[in-house]
């Protein structure tokens, strides 16, 4: 079989090798969606991305005779341990051949890194921290993944438990089987409410989306600040996720929920860019001209899916319709009135109360992602 041999990517041609690998694990995938090349050189741009600022990552890509059979990152976020105060690092950006011995050079690697850093314990797939994709699919892997969330062959789990790791937290994905229906049960649920003092719904105001990306960081925050994993955006990660899915708003699918002037909620939904992503393999040049992005703002102007993001209520306003209204409003503006299909994703297995109410509206649990964890200590 031939020696494993590691290295850690320190030059541009390593970085392309490491983004391309992928090409050649899913090449039989029929629902996989090439990333765009560009973007991933931009996500992992010491210079450019914030995550960098207060964490520090490395890339390795693992060889065997030449020929490239693997690939990982291992990444140390300061602000998840200070929050959490633990002691762990991460995992992302796995990707192997399905050999054990490939995947536990990888792990060990990215281990003796964070070990290196003092860590003694790696959690993943995570990509930097929970506020990116993160997650191992292990089921639904016959639907396509929805813009911001992974996929991976089936075979991943056992290279990834094989090594020793267990467990730490699933995430759901909730396909939207019938708006109609969901509008039905949500306006029920709207009615039981009238006697109480409803909030005012409005879209986001492009305009001035430095203010309001300002608010949802506010918001984000302080709804998430109790979940398993949560790690707060700083203002920098919070700007660029803004500048990376501004193309995609829709006013009418981001929405703020205001209780007497008070911010209390939001929810953010955009088309899956992955429908459109798939017609041009990662490239938006060919042979000098721009026909992959003809094809992608061609497949962008027909896109009819969409996913539903993010959904935080501030603490002092749950239970007060809030949610209710702004999924609402949503599965009008969205599902409804344009004709979309949507997926609500990932809510957290231990989130009862969201989770409860997917159930209510009829929302079908048709993924599943798994973080897991091992400890690494000396």
């Amino acid at each position: 079989m031939g020696q494993i041999e590691v290295t850690q990517v320190a030059l541009a041609a390593e970085r392309t090798a490491f983004i391309k690998f992928p090409w050649r694990i899913y090449e039989e995938d029929p629902v996989w969606v090439p990333p765009l090349i560009i973007e991933r050189k931009e996500f992992l741009d010491r210079d450019q991305h914030p995550f960098f600022r207060h964490g520090d990552a490395a890339l390795f890509l693992a060889q065997r005779g030449g020929e490239i059979v693997g690939r990982i990152m291992a990444s140390d976020d300061p602000h998840y341990n200070a929050l959490h105060q633990s002691n762990v690092g991460c995992f992302g950006l796995f990707e192997s051949i399905d050999d054990p011995a490939v995947a536990s050079a990888l792990f060990d690697r990215a281990a003796d890194w964070l070990r290196a850093r003092g860590r003694s314990e790696i959690m993943g797939p995570i990509d930097y921290s929970t506020n990116y994709v993160c997650g191992l699919l292990v089921r639904g892997f016959e639907h396509p993944p929805m813009i911001l969330t992974a996929h991976n062959p089936p075979y991943y789990a056992d290279l990834i438990e094989a090594w020793g790791f267990t467990k730490a937290m699933d995430l759901y994905a909730w396909w939207f089987a019938d708006p109609a229906r969901a509008e039905k049960r949500l306006r029920r649920l709207a009615s039981a409410l009238k006697n109480r003092q409803l909030p005012n719904i409005r879209p986001v105001n492009l305009k001035q989306i430095g203010d309001e990306s300002r608010r949802l960081r506010e918001l984000y925050n302080e709804a998430w600040q109790n979940n398993w994993g949560y790690v707060p955006f700083t203002p920098e990660e919070f700007d660029y996720m803004t500048k990376e899915l501004k193309p995609l708003v829709i006013p009418d699918l981001t929405l703020i929920a205001e209780v007497e002037g008070q911010p209390a909620g939001f929810i953010l939904c955009v088309p899956d860019l992955n429908d459109a992503l798939r017609h041009v393999n990662g490239r938006l040049t060919r042979f000098g001209l721009p026909i992959g992005l003809a094809k992608l703002l061609y497949h962008k102007s027909r896109l009819r899916r969409m996913r539903l993001v993010a959904l935080g209520v501030a603490p002092k306003f749950r239970r007060s319709g809030v949610a209710e209204m702004l999924v609402l409003r949503v599965i009008e503006n969205g599902m409804l009135k344009r004709g979309y299909f949507g997926e609500c994703s990932l809510t957290l297995e231990d989130n009862h109360m969201i989770n409860r109410f997917m159930e209510a509206i009829g929302a079908d649990p048709y993924k599943t992602y798994r973080i897991y964890r091992r400890a690494i200590a000396a």
